[in-house]
């Protein structure tokens, strides 16, 4: 049966426009249904050029660029659509060199590639650099960089792919057209990269020419900021994001609930997850990545727990950072329940949940179970090296060497933190050994390598090696090996030369000024401290936790109550507020000792996440300023929040028990310690003894001296004996009453 031109030409309108129907909801089985349709009444040879365009286009948009090919190859001609299509397909799914020979054979035929051909392959995940450098002359060459800004875009999205920065930025300023997705993209390539200061001077730019935001605006931003932690400018973008109606956008909300995460503020995280109208998958793992780095990580475990009921299942994130809250509270079962439905899932085989298993058991001290998942992993990175390498650092130095020289003998490169984590482990001989590896492999110059071999020789007492190593080292020196050496000479005690070493640095980071004022502290040079401390405000350096933690030791030392308010107005503005627990304890410690109880109870009453050491810095503060009844409510309260005290609760609840003459409170708790799983020290006998001695019960006292697992110490003898003079005196004082009446 033949058929007419006419009738020929109405089925191939017909096959196209069943397969535009089919573009809409694609599938294979009736896209390679329309293909065979479109041969079976014409030849491959009498195909239209249009109809085959389509038909690749289609089997591109599924996947199938193998069948799209055998079309491609088969077509008796081809036309600039069938090039473009093809070298679209073939750079999509990576296949560069496919793709490149398509161009140079469309190029062969005389057709001069376009915008949509130069972005085809700059798409190309694997292209490398020469290629796209050629790519980028050509369109320099046919006058596509300057037509539009579709090109350019393209050339900044491959250098940023390369990590090739100020070629990305050149492009960016030789661009004579800007898109917003141009601004888009250029500041994502800067957030990613952490350069928060000049992601932000284009996010202004934009917002000052009146450029309509979308949400790809903020992402990249916000990036920025999760890199860098900069709450401000956290809050700020999220002000713009509301004023722009964006802040009820999912892509926005998970990036704002990461960013206050990473800047340390969970409440506002917590608030924005609470707040969105509906979540996926990525605001769950944020949010439980955002709370596993907060005071209160078991949090995370309970939202990990809680997601089935909202209809989510865990992915590969969300197990990585339950992994890693499970290793940080040491929870051993709950990570093997985690590890058990990996085993179920059959994904525990693969290289990143390898890894977090890897380093899980090796961070709670399970090296075998740690080993055992290493082993079972059939592509072994560098990446699963470094976390048992880790583990076996901490708990054996030893095998951790020997491990290291087996990955060696296997081709593995070591990375700087390869390096860093061997030389922790490293006895003196087998330091000098790392320590020409290193040198052997061109890594001595690398700040991270340096910093971590100063560290070593330092814990190995060569503390002169450590400071050689700075004059050894060729070229100019960052700030981080710096900081390391000003840190030698402050546990030195070596005071001037700290502060002098960190004089020498252009732009000394707030690690430094930290350092400066720990050695001033430590060294009791208070004035001083004082100084730097202003000095660093000046430099518009902003402290963070640790400077306040030194300066408010300091306040603490001197009772300084005025300076320590001073200081608490600073923390609250500079937006360190009472959310941050460790801050809070520190200030709770310090109006304790400056006899402020008033301040302690309202600083407690604000820390929202209250730990352990918060309960326990009140209960001490209220001991020893005579609230024993006080002390003890708040100790039981502790126990009835599933706080389990420690040895330190006991010193603070004992010593409230012996300033408020509580003796049979405090010989009570003190009889309960091994039920909590902890063993009576030195300084427990020592509260102990005199909490009995000084209220009379000296018979008690020597009784529980002699009694006690080890040799009394000369502190404990001479509170048992002040508490025999004590009680002489008031029996002498008695004596006297009673002649006198």
């Amino acid at each position: 049966m033949s058929l007419s031109c006419g009738d020929l030409a109405n089925h191939n309108d017909r096959v196209v426009s069943l397969l535009n129907v089919c573009r809409k909801a694609p599938s294979f089985a009736r896209t390679k249904a329309l293909h065979a349709l479109s041969i079976t009444l014409c030849s491959v040879l009498l195909q239209p050029v249009y109809v085959c365009n389509n038909i690749i286009s289609l089997y591109e948009k599924l996947g199938e660029v193998s069948l799209a090919g055998k079309v491609f190859d088969q077509m008796p001609e081809r036309n600039k659509v069938s090039f473009n299509t093809i070298i679209k397909g073939y750079s999509k799914y990576g296949d560069v060199d496919k793709a490149w020979g398509v161009f140079s054979e469309m190029r062969y035929f005389g057709y001069l590639p376009n915008q949509s051909t130069v972005s085809g392959l700059l798409s190309c995940a694997s292209l490398d650099v020469r290629a796209g450098t050629q790519l980028h002359g050509l369109s320099l060459k046919y006058g596509l960089f300057m037509a539009d800004a579709f090109v350019g875009t393209c050339l900044l999205c491959l250098y940023g792919r390369l990590d090739l920065l100020e070629m990305a930025e050149q492009v960016f300023e030789d661009m004579p057209f800007k898109s917003l997705e141009t601004w888009n993209h250029m500041m994502s390539l800067l957030g990613h990269r952490g350069f928060l200061k000049e992601c932000m001077f284009f996010f202004r730019e934009l917002v000052r020419m009146g450029a309509s935001l979308t949400e790809s605006s903020f992402l990249g931003v916000l990036k920025g900021v999760s890199c860098v932690k900069d709450l401000d400018i956290s809050k700020q973008l999220h002000c713009s994001a509301t004023k722009k109606g964006l802040d009820c956008e999912i892509s926005v909300v998970n990036s704002l609930i990461s960013a206050y995460g990473k800047c340390g503020n969970t409440h506002m995280a917590e608030r924005m997850f609470q707040d969105a109208g509906s979540w996926d998958i990525v605001s769950w793992n944020a949010i439980i990545c955002a709370t596993a780095k907060s005071e209160n990580p078991l949090k995370a475990l309970k939202l990990f727990v809680s997601m089935p009921e909202h209809g989510f299942s865990p992915n590969q994130g969300t197990y990585v950072s339950v992994l890693g809250v499970s290793s940080l509270v040491q929870l051993l079962s709950c990570g093997r329940q985690i590890h058990g439905m990996l085993i179920k899932n059959g994904c525990e085989t693969g290289i990143v949940l390898g890894n977090a298993l890897i380093d899980f058991y090796a961070k709670c001290g399970n090296l075998e179970d740690s080993r055992l998942c290493f082993d079972y992993i059939r592509d072994k990175n560098i990446v699963c090296w470094n976390a048992l390498l880790s583990g076996y650092a901490n708990k054996d130095g030893p095998i951790c060497l020997s491990l290291f020289l087996q990955m060696l003998q296997m081709g593995f490169r070591p990375t700087e933190y390869t390096f860093s984590t061997a030389l922790k482990s490293c006895c003196v001989t087998e330091l000098q050994q790392l320590h020409s590896v290193i040198v052997r492999m061109g890594y001595e110059d690398n700040d991270y390598v340096l910093s971590s071999l100063m560290r070593s020789y330092a814990k190995n007492q060569l503390m002169n090696d450590a400071l050689l190593l700075l004059d050894w080292a060729s070229g100019p020196t960052s700030v981080v090996p710096l900081n390391i050496v000003a840190g030698i000479y402050s546990r030195r005690g070596q005071y001037h030369e700290s502060v002098k070493l960190i004089s020498t640095l252009e732009q000394p980071d707030t690690v430094s000024w930290n350092i400066a004022i720990a050695a001033c502290s430590r060294s009791d040079y208070h004035e001083e401290v004082i100084e730097l401390f202003k000095h660093m405000l000046q430099s518009n350096i902003r402290p963070d936790k640790y400077t306040f933690v030194s300066i408010l030791s300091l306040c603490s030392k001197l009772c300084d109550l005025t300076l320590g308010s001073s200081i608490h107005g600073l923390i609250t503005k500079t937006d360190f507020s009472c959310a941050d627990t460790f801050v809070c304890n520190v200030l709770i410690d310090m109006y304790g000792k400056c006899g402020s109880i008033r301040s302690v109870m309202k600083v407690f009453e604000e820390t929202r996440e209250k730990n352990l050491i918060t309960w326990t810095a009140l209960i001490s503060c209220l001991g020893i300023h005579g609230y024993g009844q006080e002390a003890l409510e708040k100790f039981k309260e502790t126990l009835s929040l599933g706080f389990k005290p420690d040895r330190v609760s006991f010193i603070s609840i004992l010593t409230a028990c012996r300033h408020g003459g509580m003796v049979k409170e405090g010989m009570g708790l003190f009889q309960k310690m091994k039920d909590y799983g902890v063993e009576p020290e030195m300084d427990h006998y020592r509260c102990a003894v005199d909490l009995l001695a000084r209220n009379g019960y000296l018979k008690e006292a020597e009784h529980l001296i002699r009694e006690m697992p080890f040799p009394a110490d000369a502190p404990v003898w001479r509170t048992f004996l002040d508490g025999c003079n004590r009680f002489a005196e008031e029996q002498r004082n008695t004596l006297n009453v009673v002649s006198f009446q």
